[in-house]
């Protein structure tokens, strides 16, 4: 029943975010495997939209927090302000507090202001002066930027990026897909479109994870998992190009990372165990943010995603 919820809600996203299938699907498993989602691409692709459209089908508040150059943290942890009727000074909650965050054009923003998204999202609390505050438990970050050659962007630190459950890369979409959000909007502007009517609840979201963590997982698949995150670690032992193009490898973090999203896409499937094609099928947005290419690759025009499927042709499957 719960998969058959989660299926109707990515249904809802597929309506209203129309052809960015990779983007809604990946929502859903940052949802369900407790992460945190980076999305590249240009303006004016329903980034936006999507969190909104989330926050419509399950039962969490939103907000959405423009990134600009003048952010203060304390425009995102929140304040105290001092209340003169009372002498004291009352706490004043920021955008953080809330369970669905979209930290739009994220590399927009100074370093102290990611340092403060940082802390949210690795810790899952807030430090205000000496008062540590807890954020809630249903707490899911989708941070949008815009490819780094725009100007006025600053490149997320390394620490900041491997926060990130997964990186997602989405373009334009083609002619047929412009014309049906074309028709799409064009219906929004003379009726209000409906909204879900069964949302779910926290609740059925923490169950829903309990079953993909309890969701079996052969040992040869660990193993093929950990083979994958150590080609990138020691690409010497898999070819010369690899060798030549990987500077830094993947983190532990990202072993974790892959064998969470690898369950949740399993679970979506319907299925009560994880294949080598749910590995294939999310390692690229796990992993393409995690490895540090060299400047080797970058002069012959190497990008992560190409190092990545080098790898999965090299490491054998389980």
């Amino acid at each position: 029943m719960a998969v058959t919820q989660f299926k109707q809600l990515q249904a809802h996203l597929d309506s209203q975010v129309i052809g960015q299938a990779t983007l809604t699907q990946s929502i859903l498993i940052a949802l369900l495997a407790d992460g945190h989602l980076l999305v590249e691409g240009p303006p004016g692709l329903a980034k936006t939209r999507a969190v909104n459209a989330l926050s419509d089908g399950i039962e969490a508040d939103f907000h959405r927090v423009q990134f600009t150059p003048d952010l203060l943290p304390a425009d995102l942890t929140g304040t105290d302000i001092y209340r003169p009727e009372t002498g004291q000074f009352i706490f004043q909650k920021g955008p953080l507090f809330h369970n669905l965050v979209l930290a739009d054009e994220i590399n927009r923003a100074p370093a102290k202001v990611q340092s403060a998204l940082l802390e949210a999202m690795a810790e899952r609390q807030i430090t205000v002066g000496n008062t540590t505050y807890p954020l809630p438990e249903l707490f899911l970050v989708m941070a949008t930027q815009n490819p780094l050659e725009q100007e006025g962007t600053y490149p997320l630190p390394e620490a900041q990026l491997d926060r990130f459950l997964m990186h997602v890369e989405i373009d334009y979409p083609g002619a047929d897909t412009e014309l049906e959000i074309l028709r799409l909007t064009r219906g929004e502007a003379i009726k209000t479109p409906s909204k879900i009517v069964d949302k779910l609840s926290q609740l059925d979201i923490n169950k829903a994870r309990l079953d993909i963590m309890n969701m079996h997982v052969s040992e040869s698949l660990e193993t093929y998992i950990v083979q994958l995150i150590m080609a990138t670690r020691k690409p010497a032992g898999y070819s010369d190009s690899l060798a030549q193009w990987i500077e830094i490898g993947a983190s532990p973090r990202a072993t974790i990372a892959l064998e969470r999203c690898a369950r949740a896409h399993a679970w979506l499937a319907g299925r009560d165990f994880v294949a080598p094609d749910d590995v294939q099928a999310v390692v690229h947005n796990v992993l393409r943010h995690r490895i540090i290419l060299s400047y080797q690759a970058q002069a012959e025009g190497v990008n992560a995603n190409k190092v990545l499927d080098e790898i999965l042709a090299l490491v054998p499957t389980a």
